[in-house]
């Protein structure tokens, strides 16, 4: 090769290098004008350079998708109705091109579960492409499905092609049986972290800024998983009533009664509608024990030695189910059977203490709480020692009521009242202005813990 032909290869190669130099500089440039103006939310002047960047380099960073959607967003939100399906499809359209470029740095469940609730709110397409978005999500990457309206949606979409005869009712109770798992498991999570920074709280120890606003920001996720889960079971409503559940899993029994996997869904929600007194029950639990005997068939084994009253028996098989059980919500489930069973007996110092086992393994069951203020009131008169004392039992019983509302947004209302009702029997201002000298009181008998007397 002469070396004229060498100069012209060589300096093709340096121009070739100058040119991707300078298109890496512009990107830079471009981009860094782009995201000075997005990140105060000035998307007029951020849109021309954002989209150049995007077409021109879009590999350049993954920002150029995050302040593209926050722009999207803000046009979206502030759009006329006429003009909100068009940028729906833009906002989708960014979204497939971000898992294109950077799918390590994309989330499926939350993108497609995403573009389900935009073609769901903006009715574009079918029922069944916009469940398909869904569905996709949550086969692929249910962990990051996680906006409790998208989860509401989802299910509430197979619920409408079930009453179109286009997916079968147990296709519905399965996924019911999921997004209630994931709900829970959620609020099991946030309640947790409640629970603990309002212990903390009321102990006298100040919560720093940043724990004011982690709880505030649970607060408000815990709320809204209560509403979805409450919009949920209304969605599901007289499909999974006795009527419907009975004849279903009757013309199944035959054909699935040595499968312990449909056997225990079978009696887990025939048992959640009190459809037990049907003989079909019996005959679950019978087949589920020969099977597989497990933590569930030892619970409905409880379940029917209480209906038939048989204490002791009943509480032998709730007991066998709570150390055979791993899932927590579900282990919290039987440790709540057997503190009811302990409460009715009137023993109440057990009965706690089941109460808050359950607790420890499903912190957002609220009921538990009410359940234990409950036992505290019912106990005022007989574990303190004068008038004072014993009225003082009160705030503790108040305390346990609003701990139920703070975990479980959905008592709230409940727990405010009975909160309410036990602060109007506990010392008035003027009992504790009369008793200067008390600034806390310790409760005996079963209860044996010490209650801080209000300030003043």
């Amino acid at each position: 090769m002469n070396t004229k032909v060498l100069f012209v290869i060589a300096t093709g190669l340096v121009l070739s290098t100058a040119r991707v130099s300078a298109q890496a500089t512009d990107c830079a440039t471009t981009a860094s004008i782009a995201y000075e103006h997005a990140k105060v939310k000035n998307y007029a002047s951020a849109k021309e350079p954002l989209w150049k960047v995007r077409k021109e380099c879009p590999t350049y960073s993954v920002a150029t998708f995050q302040f593209g959607q926050k722009l999207l967003e803000d046009e979206y939100d502030k759009a006329a109705d006429s003009e909100k399906v068009r940028i729906a499809n833009e906002m989708i359209a960014l979204w497939k091109e971000r898992l294109q470029y950077f799918p390590a740095k994309t989330k499926i469940g939350d993108m497609h579960s995403d573009i389900g609730q935009l073609m769901y709110d903006n009715k574009m397409g079918t029922t069944e492409s916009q469940f398909a978005e869904f569905h996709k999500a949550w086969t692929e990457d249910k962990e990051n499905v996680s906006n409790p309206k998208n989860v509401y949606t989802y299910f509430s979409l197979l619920v409408d092609l079930h009453g179109e005869k286009k997916k079968e009712l147990q296709e519905v109770f399965d996924l019911y049986d999921e997004v209630i798992e994931k709900i829970e498991d959620e609020e099991s999570d946030k309640a947790k972290t409640i629970a603990e920074l309002t212990e903390k709280e009321e102990s006298g120890t100040a919560l720093s800024g940043k724990e004011k606003k982690k709880l505030a920001k649970y607060d408000k996720i815990l709320s809204n998983y209560s509403k979805v889960k409450a919009g949920i079971n209304q969605k599901l409503g007289e499909l999974a009533d006795c009527k419907n559940l009975i004849p279903l899993y009757s013309g199944q029994f035959e054909d699935k009664k040595t499968d312990a996997n449909w056997l225990k869904g079978a009696a887990g929600r025939i048992s959640a509608k009190d459809c037990t007194d049907d003989p079909l029950f019996f005959k679950l639990v019978e087949a589920l024990h020969k099977v597989e005997p497990s933590a569930k068939s030892a619970y409905y084994l409880g379940i029917l030695a209480l209906k038939d009253k048989n204490t002791t028996t009943a509480l032998k098989y709730f007991n066998q189910s709570a150390e055979l059980e791993t899932k927590a919500s579900d282990k919290a489930k039987v440790y709540f059977k057997i503190g009811e069973v302990m409460k009715k007996q009137g023993s109440f110092g057990n009965a706690r203490s089941y109460y808050k086992k359950a607790l420890s393994q499903k912190p957002s069951m609220g009921v538990c709480y009410l359940r234990i203020a409950d036992m505290i009131s019912d106990s005022a008169n007989s574990c303190g020692n004068d008038v004072f004392s014993k009225r003082a039992v009160y705030w503790l019983a108040e305390g346990y009521a609003r701990k139920a509302g703070k975990v479980d947004p959905s008592l709230q209302s409940t727990a405010s009242k009975f909160a309410a009702n036990y602060n109007a029997k506990a010392p008035s201002k003027t009992d504790i202005f009369n008793n200067p000298g008390v600034k806390s009181v310790n409760v005996g008998c079963w209860i044996g813990e010490t209650v801080r007397v209000p300030k003043l």
